[in-house]
């Protein structure tokens, strides 16, 4: 999968003027980088974008109608990765994850990057939505299925746990 390292302006294309290409184009690297966040495995999130991004293609007709597309592809993504992990653990013994590459914080501040790997998956995934996807509440909420309180409360929770790692290593 080709990857894209910054952040594009335009990542809200009218995608049903240009179709499923357009949306690939705007939307890939952005769920990507998303979904690494996430999951801390940059070679998972790889996968699922690609399995979530064949997904939406072949129901490009109902997925373009809604109201947020890359919302419902990190979904997909996510849940096929959940299901994909799920299989794995029932299946051979845990690996030791340093083994497994990660991505680096653009600003190359590990800190970041390490306080935000330790806090549960629920907790990531809603400030993944809401800050590197830049989805509004609600649309955090359809994206992970859950209700707005519950984001509220996750992303709440979520910066202060981060800010007291963060502070605390000062």
């Amino acid at each position: 999968m080709a990857v894209r390292t910054a952040l594009s302006p335009d990542v809200a294309a009218p995608v049903e003027e240009d179709g499923f290409e357009a949306f690939y184009r705007a939307n890939a690297d952005r769920v990507y980088r998303a979904l690494v966040v996430t999951l801390r495995r940059d070679d998972l999130a790889a996968e699922a974008v690609a399995e979530a991004m064949s997904r939406a293609y072949a129901r490009w007709s109902t997925v373009s109608r809604l109201e947020n597309p890359a919302g419902w592809v990190f979904r997909v993504a996510l849940n096929w990765a959940t299901s994909w992990w799920r299989k794995v653990r029932r299946e051979s013994p845990p690996a030791d994850e340093a083994a497994h590459p990660h991505l680096r914080a653009p600003d190359g501040s590990m800190a970041a990057r390490d306080a935000l790997a330790k806090l549960p998956e629920p907790q990531r995934a809603v400030i993944t939505c809401r800050v590197l996807l830049d989805l509004s509440t609600a649309e955090t909420a359809t994206a992970l299925r859950i209700s707005e309180g519950t984001v509220k409360s996750r992303l709440s929770r979520g910066l202060a746990a981060l800010r007291h790692e963060l502070n605390s290593e000062d």
